[in-house]
């Protein structure tokens, strides 16, 4: 017989509650395109404190939801159509940046200085995978727009406030993490 791995019950509730920490944390926004929320924040407190494994199933779980139409994006949207549409990519940028994020813990450990550097690479994946995702749409939908232009709209505004809330994951991650276990 094959040996099965089973997943504890405490690591189900875990990622269960992080990826209802995303949700809430997008439903607090700005209405913008993309809109200004707090998902990131929520992205990078799921890895900080879940670790990169369980961290990424939480993300990865958030935006399954979403994509059954579940109202867990931004301004209480969900669906296929969100996905599939100009932001959507920012949304799925998410899964390849916690994904990358848990390369990183496995190649650089656990510590602080390792995380703010697993968040940087995470924040420049989702950026990347959104403004291309974006502009492909955009020029599908409207017609052509250069990448200066989708850098202007949608990654310069967001850098600043995506940098506070990476400074804010990791003093919550210092100060909780070690009442982790």
């Amino acid at each position: 017989m094959e040996a099965t791995k089973t997943i504890p019950v405490r690591a189900m509730c875990r990622v269960g509650a992080f990826a209802a920490l995303m949700a809430a944390c997008s439903w607090l926004s700005i209405p913008t395109t993309p809109p200004f929320t707090l998902q990131t924040l929520g992205v990078f407190l799921a890895v900080g404190l879940l670790g990169g494994k369980l961290g990424t199933a939480a993300v990865a779980v958030y935006v399954l939801l979403g994509a059954f139409g579940l109202p867990v994006f931004a301004n209480f949207s969900g669906g296929l159509g969100v996905l599939l549409g100009t932001t959507g990519g920012y949304i799925i940028g998410f899964i390849f940046a916690a994904l990358v994020m848990w390369g990183l813990e496995r190649l650089l450990g656990r510590r602080l200085r390792a995380l703010l550097v697993s968040m940087l690479a995470g924040m420049i994946v989702y950026f990347a995978f959104g403004t291309v995702w974006f502009q492909a749409v955009y020029m599908r939908t409207t017609g052509p727009v250069g990448l200066m232009t989708v850098l202007g709209w949608c990654v310069v505004p967001f850098i600043i406030p995506d940098l506070v809330k990476m400074a804010l994951a990791l003093v919550i991650t210092a100060r909780i993490r070690p009442h982790v276990r």
